[in-house]
């Protein structure tokens, strides 16, 4: 089987995801950044990454997931500053599978990805704050090595 790793990052977090994701894959594989508008028609398996922005993946990933076909098996992962299992990880998730609906969902992956000191100051001098903003200080350093580990374990679990 053919494998896509498809990711999309603004902070390099959802990268070294995918880069993980990828050395564990057995299958034949590609590592494309979504900017590069890969075609998803030429792979069996496709794992798709992308970063959560208000509550929702990213806009360049919600116009990949329609790309994919029938039959075609789909892994999610995302990073994000909120907590781990937050309503609104939640959701990005569900919206992602509810986009990708025409392949076959195999697994999805969700952790906390480093806010860059510069965006968090931003925020902070803003009146208004996302509700992320609480959780963002709890992801520093993250993905770590434990967050990778638990991918890699995830994926050859999928992946068998």
């Amino acid at each position: 089987m053919k494998a896509l790793v498809v990711y999309s990052t603004k902070t390099k977090n959802t990268l070294k995801l995918a880069e993980a994701l990828y050395d564990t894959l057995r299958y034949s594989k590609e590592l494309k950044s979504i900017t590069d508008k890969p075609n998803p028609d030429d792979y069996g398996f496709i794992a798709v990454g992308f970063w959560v922005k208000d509550g929702k993946p990213d806009p360049a990933t919600t116009k990949f997931l329609p790309q994919i076909r029938d039959g075609q098996e789909v892994f999610l992962f995302a990073t994000h500053a909120s907590a781990r299992d937050s309503k609104p990880i939640r959701n990005a998730m569900k919206i992602a599978k509810e986009l990708a609906n025409k392949g076959r969902i195999v697994g999805t992956f969700g952790c906390q990805g480093e806010i860059s000191q510069e965006m968090m100051e931003k925020i902070a001098a803003q009146d208004k704050k996302p509700a992320w903003f609480a959780d963002a200080p709890a992801a520093k350093g993250h993905p770590d090595k434990k967050d990778i580990a638990e991918l890699v374990h995830l994926i050859n679990t999928v992946c068998i």
